[in-house]
């Protein structure tokens, strides 16, 4: 699950809102928490979410939450109380105490409402995030300082590198196929040796597919971009939900996934459809049959033993790194506990 990561400027000296605002939108946060007055003034800064506090009240995109001090048994019961009834709640304390907060992860577990959690340091965001495996749905950092806002970078960067759980699976066919529309992801992001995208036909399982950053005798090597297969082809997203690569369009944020597996949010930039001849292979893993179909090219590449490999030189009984998911199927691009057959 995504976390929700703020910043929460209206604390800051007046006379620095404006710098911090400005760097925090350079640094890649986007959702900040200010005064009505800091709203009005700061809104040409850049696009981005603001998030309005006026007392306890808070409001964003047509959304109301609540913003509450745990000092007491007393907090707690009220801030219990509004699960289900506001779309989140912002609590914070003095002395947190993990059982204060358990209390509270288990009671807003399946409420409609958010729970976030303030925080002035990463190690305290990492803590509340992992409390009972769930953790809280967000964290808002309260920021006074560069140093603080930099604590706040750090999470988000270390928030986008989690890891997804990518096996082996082995190849069991290889055909080539006549010609047919596949898509080329270009983004923003320039994208290193042993890092790819999870491509594939069914949305429980799909294999890495490699960016172009292995050097080849063919062409020269576009590190920004993945040869992502067949218009057909699920992929999956930032999000962790999955679209079909004829879908996808500028601005969308894909999940690049690396031989480690680590994984970065990465903005798409460009997406080209050409036509051209293709090739299916498909593995089995976790014994399961998965196929995905690529551009039959010699610039394409899948990573075997670790390491990025052409489809050209891949063969039956190679090792492939593949992701499988756990019986889930997909709707409308979201994962759903469903029985669902893709062949």
């Amino acid at each position: 699950m995504v976390k929700t990561v703020w910043i929460r400027l209206d604390n800051a000296p007046h006379q620095h809102r404006k710098a911090l605002t400005r760097t925090a939108l350079e640094q890649g946060l986007r959702e900040i928490v200010l005064l009505p007055d800091d709203c009005r003034k700061l809104a040409t800064l850049g696009k981005y979410t603001q998030i309005v506090i006026k007392g306890d009240e808070l409001t964003m995109d047509g959304k109301t939450g609540k913003f509450l001090t745990i000092e007491s048994k007393f907090d707690v019961d009220r801030a219990l109380g509004l699960a289900g009834k506001v779309d989140f709640v912002l609590v914070a304390a003095r002395d947190w105490k993990v059982i204060p907060l358990e209390n509270l992860i288990a009671e807003y577990q399946g409420a409609r409402t958010k729970l976030l959690a303030q925080v002035a340091t990463a190690a305290d965001a990492r803590l509340f995030l992992e409390t009972l495996q769930t953790g809280v749905d967000g964290v808002v950092f309260d920021v006074h300082d560069d140093r603080e806002l930099s604590e706040a970078v750090k999470l988000l960067s270390q928030a986008r590198k989690v890891e997804i759980p990518v096996s082996e699976g082995k190849v069991i066919r290889i055909d080539s196929l006549g010609s047919g529309d596949r898509v080329c992801v270009d983004t923003c992001t320039m994208l290193g040796v042993g890092e790819g995208m999870l491509i594939g036909s069914q949305a429980m399982g799909m294999l890495l597919v490699h960016s172009e950053s292995k050097h080849n005798q063919y062409a020269a090597p576009r590190p920004f971009r993945v040869n992502a297969g067949a218009v057909h082809s699920y992929i999956m997203m930032a999000d962790r939900s999955t679209k079909y690569l004829s879908e996808l369009s500028a601005g969308d944020e894909v999940l690049a996934v690396d031989v480690r597996n680590q994984t970065q949010n990465v903005v798409v930039g460009r997406v080209k459809i050409e036509k051209r001849p293709l090739v299916l292979v498909e593995v089995e893993a976790a014994s399961r049959r998965f196929n995905v179909i690529l551009q039959n090219a010699e610039t394409v590449c899948l990573v075997s033993g670790g390491a990025p490999v052409s489809i050209v030189d891949i063969k039956v009984g190679d090792p492939v790194s593949v992701w499988v998911g756990e019986g889930e199927g997909r709707h409308f691009g979201k994962s759903i506990k469903e029985n669902i057959l893709e062949k």
